[in-house]
């Protein structure tokens, strides 16, 4: 991969027409305009000092183990077990954020293939596009990195293009506009809690959850070019740019509601139609459904990425059949298979929970964010003995790596709390749940199993030991 389409990779996952509009709602219930439009700089500020403080490890440690490879070299003792549970939180963020984008964009097209072919918007028939949505991404994954590459750097120009079309059409089409009062001052509490603070707080995960996957960009790093400057580079600017796109992407969305009850139960698709008729709504909501597909796709290869990394160390129970390389594509495609099979498993209570979607997003954000920083803290700690690659931050590694990690803190707490009320079945936030499930299982077997035969990622990433891996891939070959 070029430096480009390492960059891609990462700004593919983070999709500003996926995240920003599958998670609007969240938004327009907990603080509405003025969270969505204020929200995403605040947000988008502290996610950028937490890209910094990874891209600067990136740069010293660019192997495709990625955060669980950094822990271990930067733990100063205990690195197998710093590496194993960063390891298993990337696990269960990348899971998480697969199914949470794939069912997003699933439940994007439901209201077009409704409006289209009167496929109805229930429960079932999204869960049942999201199941279809997997498979097409998984086979697509199949066929090597070269078509992934191709298709990723495909994608940035549909995000950059999608959202120009989008805003512009918005901004011109529709009779009405809110006034400027409305988008950056208007606050509304419909979660049912009392606090409006509290309100505003959980809708700050539009934001957060909209802003993951950057570390796409060092998962891929074993695939691309100069990779200790194109790894770190593709992080940042991937971050950098998605927080300008996004923020007049919101703005577009947000001048364009025609009524407020309306929009919190249509969602973006309603707003579309709704400000520009049938017609034209439709365009949009198809032109928003291709970023979130190209999404889809790079998320399940960089968690592919992920797990043939993690289990060619033994870190996943039957990590050998996940480990295996097709002989055909070059690709980890069983590690493709977990990686799908893992999302639909997941989101399985979407199938009657009302509110699933906001507990993947949040095991999501949680899972990804502990990952992302465990190896700052860990850096921090070292700090004049760390030995920082050729993108470097110098002397604001320390303020930059310190704010990033009080403000992961801060969104671990915030997103386990329940998001609406009264809390029903309907509306239970299970992601607490699942992340017990996942890591309190991963902490058994290291107390009982792993701590006595893990020691740490055993592929280093040097020139040697990626030709030892090239030349076993010619022999499969």
């Amino acid at each position: 991969m070029s430096g480009f389409s390492n960059f891609a990779v990462s700004f593919t996952i983070i999709s500003v027409l996926s995240g920003c509009l599958t998670s609007y709602t969240i938004g327009l219930k907990g603080g509405g305009p003025v969270v969505i439009t204020w929200g995403w700089l605040g947000v988008g500020a502290m996610t950028l000092l937490v890209a910094l403080a990874m891209a600067e490890v990136c740069s010293s440690y660019p192997t495709a183990g990625g955060l669980y490879y950094w822990a271990a070299k930067l733990a100063p003792s205990n690195g197998p077990a710093w590496s194993w549970f960063t390891g298993w939180f990337n696990f269960t963020g990348q899971v998480a954020v697969t199914a949470a984008i794939v069912y997003g964009s699933a439940a994007f097209l439901n209201p077009l293939l409704d409006l289209q072919f009167g496929y109805s918007v229930t429960l079932s028939h999204t869960f049942l596009l999201f199941a279809i949505l997997l498979v097409v991404h998984a086979l697509l994954n199949q066929f090597g990195v070269k078509l992934v590459s191709v298709l990723s750097s495909v994608s940035v120009w549909w995000h950059v293009l999608g959202v120009a079309f989008v805003v512009g059409v918005l901004a011109f089409k529709p009779s009405h506009h809110q006034s400027a009062g409305f988008v950056f001052s208007k606050f509304v509490n419909e979660t049912g809690w009392q606090y409006g603070a509290y309100a505003a707080l959980i809708g700050l995960l539009l934001s957060q959850y909209t802003l993951t996957g950057y570390d796409a960009s060092a998962h891929m790093t074993e695939e691309t070019h100069d990779a200790a400057r194109s790894g770190p580079k593709g992080i940042v600017n991937s971050v950098l740019i998605s927080v300008v796109a996004g923020w007049v992407l919101l703005l577009g969305v947000t001048f364009a509601i025609q009524d407020y009850g309306e929009a919190v139960k249509d969602g973006p698709a309603g707003i579309f139609i709704a400000a520009t008729g049938d017609t034209m709504g439709k365009l949009l909501i198809l032109v928003s459904f291709g970023a979130q597909f190209f999404c889809g796709m790079s998320s399940v290869t960089a968690n592919s990425r992920m797990i043939y990394a993690f289990s060619r160390d033994g870190a996943l129970p039957f990590s050998a059949f996940w480990h295996r390389i097709n002989k055909r594509s070059r690709t980890p495609t069983n590690a493709i298979w977990l990686a799908a099979g893992g999302a639909f498993v997941l989101a399985l209570p979407a199938i009657w929970n009302l509110t699933a979607y906001l507990a993947v997003t949040s095991v999501a954000v949680i899972g990804l964010y502990i990952a992302y920083v465990i190896p700052t803290f860990l850096r921090l700690r070292q700090g004049k003995e760390f030995k920082a690659g050729p993108w470097s931050l110098g002397r604001w590694s320390k303020p930059i790596g310190t704010l990033a990690v009080i403000w992961v803190v801060v969104i671990s707490i915030l997103f386990i709390l329940p998001p609406a009320n009264p809390i029903t079945k309907d509306s239970f936030n299970y992601s607490p749940i699942a992340i017990l499930v996942v890591l309190g299982g991963a902490g058994l077997w290291w107390v009982l199993s792993a701590r006595k035969w893990f020691t740490g990622p055993k592929v280093q990433g040097s020139a040697e030991e990626l030709a030892a891996i090239e030349q076993e891939l010619q022999s499969l070959g």
